[in-house]
C-alpha cells in the first residue's frame, strides 16, 4: 500500500517543488481570474474539519439560516412557498426546522426552472443529469456552488497526500468534460498535469492503451468511476501488465456505487488505497472516505438528512433515501433535494478525529457496461448520454438482449418530439454499437421496476 495509508490524518501533503508552484500559484490564479473564492474555501474547510460536532452544527445552523433567508427574499419559489406554509426563515433555530419544508424533486425542478432562480444569482451555468436516475434533468449551478465544491474536492484529495499539480488520471465519460477539450482546457490540464481517458470504450486494444498512458504518466491519483478503474485492473491482470511500482497514492472512485470486489481489484494491481467519494452533478460533492476508512460528509456545506418512504426523518442507523440541502446554493437552492439514492447515517466518531458526520454506508447506484457488436465494451453512460440529452423523455430503460438487439423504452414528456427522438437514438446508438445492431425503440406509458422493486436503467445479458 502506499504511504498515504498511514499518513497522520493533520499531515499536509508531501509534495515536490513543480506541484507547490501549481497548488500555491498557477491553480489560484486561475481561481482568481475565475473571480472564485477556492483557495480560502479550502483553508477554512481544512480547519472547520477538527471541530468539535456542536462547533460545526452551530456554524451549519448559521449556513442554513442565511441560505433560507436569502430563498425567501431573492429567490420568486421559495418566496411564494415560504409565504404560503407561514415559514419565517429568519426565525429558524434548529436545523430540525427545515423539516416543515417539502421536499425538492427533480420534477419540482422541472416544473419551476425559472423561478428558482434567484435574483442575485451569479455565474449561472446551465447543466443536465439523469444518467442515475433514467430521467434527464436540467439546473443551474452558480459560482458559489462551484466554488465550494472545488474546494471540497480539493480538501479530500489531500487527505491522501495528494495536491493539485500531482500527477493524475481522470477515467470519465461526461460529454461534459469529454466535449470541452479545447487547446485552453488541453493546456490548463498539462499544466495541472491531469490527463483524461474516456471512459465510454473499453475494448482489449483501448484498455492497453490506457494501463500504457498509466505506466508512463505515474501518476499520484486515479480518478473516475468504480466499474472502469477495476475493468482496468482485471485487464492488467489478465495481461500480466505489472502496475504495482508506479507509486500511485490513492484511486479516487465516485459516481457509482463501489462494491467490495471492485475496490479489492483496484487495490491488488495497482498497490494503492481506494477511496470512495460520493456525489453528484445535481447534489454536490456529499462525502468522502479519509484514509482511516471514515465516509466523511462535507458537513459545513451539505447537510444530509435520511428519510423513510413516507418522508419523515430516520436516526442513524437505519437506512432510507438521502435528502440534501447544499448550502452553497443561494444562486439555485437545493432546500431538501431528493436524490433517489439510499445510504445509512453512522453516529460513530472516525478514529481519524475529524468531527465531520458519517455515512455508514451508501447503496443503490450502479451502471453496467455494454458491448458492442465487434467486441468494444463500453460504460453504459456511454448510451445514457445520448437519451438524456434528448428534450422531453420523461424515463426510459435500455436492455441489450444479444449482440445483435438492443431494445429501448421511454416515457415521452411534454416537448418530446418522438419521430426524431427515435431516430436520433437509433443513429447514435448504432454509432456506438455497431452498423448492423437491431435498435427497437418504444415509447410506453411507465418504465417497470425489477422484481426485487429496483430500476435499473442499463441491463446487459451479453456476458463479459
Amino acid at each position: 500500500m502506499s504511504e498515504a495509508s498511514t499518513a497522520k490524518p493533520n499531515a499536509k501533503p508531501s509534495t515536490g517543488i513543480y506541484t507547490r508552484l501549481v497548488a500555491g500559484a498557477v491553480f489560484p490564479l486561475q481561481e482568481k481570474l475565475k473571480k472564485h473564492d477556492t483557495v480560502r474555501v479550502r483553508q477554512h474547510l481544512e480547519q472547520s474539519q477538527w471541530w468539535p460536532a456542536d462547533r460545526l452544527a452551530a456554524f451549519q445552523l448559521e449556513r442554513l439560516r442565511a441560505l433560507l433567508v436569502h430563498a425567501q427574499q431573492h429567490v420568486p419559489y421559495y418566496r411564494e412557498l415560504f409565504a404560503r406554509l407561514g415559514f419565517d426563515a429568519a426565525g429558524v433555530r434548529s436545523t430540525a426546522d427545515l423539516q416543515a419544508l417539502p421536499f425538492l424533486t427533480k420534477d419540482v425542478i422541472r416544473a419551476h426552472t425559472e423561478t428558482l432562480k434567484s435574483a442575485q444569482a451569479v455565474g449561472l451555468a446551465r447543466f443536465n443529469t439523469g444518467g442515475s436516475s433514467g430521467a434527464p434533468l436540467i439546473f443551474f449551478i452558480g459560482r458559489e456552488r462551484v466554488t465550494h465544491d472545488v474546494a471540497a474536492k480539493w480538501r479530500a484529495t489531500r487527505w491522501w497526500n495528494v495536491d493539485i499539480g500531482d500527477p493524475e488520471i481522470v477515467v470519465w465519460g461526461s460529454p461534459i468534460e469529454l466535449g470541452a477539450q479545447d487547446r485552453v482546457k488541453q493546456l490548463r490540464d498539462a499544466l495541472m498535469r491531469t490527463e483524461l481517458l474516456p471512459a465510454f470504450e473499453m475494448s482489449d486494444t483501448r484498455l492497453d492503451s490506457f494501463l500504457q498512458r498509466i505506466r508512463q504518466r505515474r501518476p499520484r491519483m486515479l480518478f473516475g468511476y468504480p466499474s472502469a478503474l477495476s475493468k482496468m485492473a482485471q485487464h492488467a491482470k489478465q495481461r500480466g501488465v505489472v502496475m504495482n511500482d508506479l507509486g500511485i497514492r490513492v484511486a479516487f472512485c465516485t459516481s457509482e456505487r463501489l462494491y467490495d470486489e471492485q475496490r479489492q481489484a483496484i487495490e491488488s494491481v495497482f498497490d494503492c488505497p481506494v477511496a470512495n467519494g460520493y456525489g453528484s452533478r445535481d447534489a454536490g460533492f456529499i462525502a468522502h472516505q479519509c484514509p482511516q476508512g471514515g465516509m466523511h460528509i462535507t458537513a459545513e456545506d451539505v447537510m444530509v438528512e435520511i428519510v423513510d418512504e413516507q418522508g419523515r426523518v430516520l436516526p442513524a442507523g437505519q437506512a432510507g433515501e438521502i435528502v440534501v440541502t447544499h448550502l452553497a446554493t443561494s444562486d439555485f437552492p437545493f432546500i431538501r433535494y431528493r436524490t433517489g439514492d439510499r445510504a445509512v447515517m453512522d453516529d460513530a466518531c472516525c478514529p481519524c478525529g475529524r468531527g465531520l458526520p458519517l455515512l455508514r454506508e451508501i447503496q443503490g447506484r450502479t451502471t453496467d457496461f455494454v458491448r458492442a457488436a465487434d467486441g468494444t465494451v463500453m460504460h453504459g453512460l456511454a448510451l445514457i448520454y445520448t437519451l438524456r440529452d434528448i428534450a422531453g423523455i420523461s424515463e426510459f430503460k435500455i436492455v441489450q438482449e444479444t449482440l445483435r438487439l438492443t431494445r429501448v423504452q421511454l416515457v415521452p414528456g411534454p416537448g418530446c418530439d418522438l419521430p426524431a427522438a427515435f431516430a436520433r437514438i437509433e443513429r447514435e446508438f448504432k454509432a456506438r454499437l455497431g452498423g448492423d445492431v437491431t435498435i427497437e425503440v418504444q415509447a410506453v406509458d411507465a418504465i417497470a421496476a425489477e422484481a426485487s422493486g429496483k430500476y435499473r436503467y442499463v441491463v446487459s445479458k451479453v456476458a463479459a
